[in-house]
């Protein structure tokens, strides 16, 4: 490992010394890290997945430190030099692992640092290969890490995704409905709505004729699928950005899609309508139009935020592309 960790250090110095990156070039060097530290019961895309979600939540939670570079990953003071290590800085090998403290030397220059990269990597990959290969073991170190069942979806739903396309790039978006069609909408974030009890509306209303498909807006995971007394049929979207997508009152879903399949941007999950505000199969109570919100998650909380600025965003693209 030792000889390994040296030439691998030194690949990443000569990309680091050619001054900004490209985002290709931060991809790039983020997957050789997750590949040189897999190994056969350790796939590449588990330690991206805990990586990524780690940088998510850092980006929406202001309790949280801000690692810059190529890996966001970052550990307690418990985990990494032990729970009873009065030295909460300690980087001594013997020092941790007397405290049965977790850090690891990943460079080969005898300290466990949380703050460079090798060390990083080389204590997460050990940690979760304690645990076994399968995805159920992965799913147990995660539960003992994070201690939430939510946290385990999401990094797990981000592991599925990667391993899918097998690539990390997976950024790109789509208008939730062709933008060759007739369409239309507004900001309807926050106004009030009556059925069910007073509420605020959690999205955007995008009106259409019955029958305008309705794409995946993103890469993911359909976790939900089927009907909803206030959305009627509609469709739950995970992606790898810990975003919730919801997709409301469709007329009927795309036939050869199903709960738990794996989706990308433009691909047709169902079709605009006007179900819900009842029971199943109510529908015609409002005008046909897709309800779209949007719902993050930072580790702690799920949240709705509007999500009109991004669709605004996607529309602009889409048309570009046309």
């Amino acid at each position: 490992m030792l000889l390994g960790s040296i030439g691998f250090f030194a690949f990443v110095s000569v990309v680091d010394a050619e001054g900004e990156q490209t985002k290709e070039q931060i991809l790039d060097e983020r997957m050789a890290y997750y590949q040189f530290y897999s190994n056969w019961s350790l796939p590449w895309y588990y330690l991206a997945a805990v990586d990524k979600y780690e940088r998510n939540i850092q980006q929406v939670r202001n309790d949280l430190k801000k690692r810059d570079g190529p890996i966001a990953l970052q550990f307690s003071d418990e985990f990494w030099v032990g729970d009873l290590n009065p030295d909460k800085n300690d980087t001594r090998l013997s020092t941790i692992a007397f405290f049965d403290g977790n850090g690891m030397d990943g460079n080969g220059d005898g300290k466990a640092d949380r703050e460079n990269n090798e060390d990083v990597m080389l204590t997460l990959s050990t940690y979760l290969s304690q645990f076994g290969h399968s995805e159920a073991n992965f799913q147990k170190a995660l539960k003992n890490y994070y201690g939430s069942d939510e946290a385990v979806r999401q990094v797990s739903t981000i592991a599925r995704i990667y391993k899918h396309f097998q690539i990390l790039d997976l950024d790109k978006h789509a208008f939730p409905l062709p933008v060759a069609r007739d369409y239309s909408y507004r900001s309807t974030w926050g106004a009030s709505r009556g059925w069910g009890g007073s509420r605020m509306h959690e999205g955007t209303d995008l009106f259409a004729s019955y029958g305008v498909p309705v794409q995946s807006t993103t890469y993911g995971v359909i976790e939900v699928m089927g009907w909803n007394d206030f959305g009627g049929w509609r469709i739950g979207i995970r992606d790898i950005h810990n975003t919730y997508h919801y997709f409301a009152h469709l007329s009927h879903f795309n036939k050869d899609v199903k709960e738990g399949d794996i989706v990308e941007p433009g691909m047709i999950i169902g079709f605009v309508g006007s179900s819900g505000y009842g029971k199943e199969g109510t529908s015609g109570k409002f005008p046909p139009h897709l309800h779209y919100g949007m719902y993050k998650f930072n580790g702690r909380i799920e949240w709705a935020y509007d999500p009109f600025p991004s669709l605004k965003h996607w529309e602009i693209e889409d048309k570009k592309a046309m």
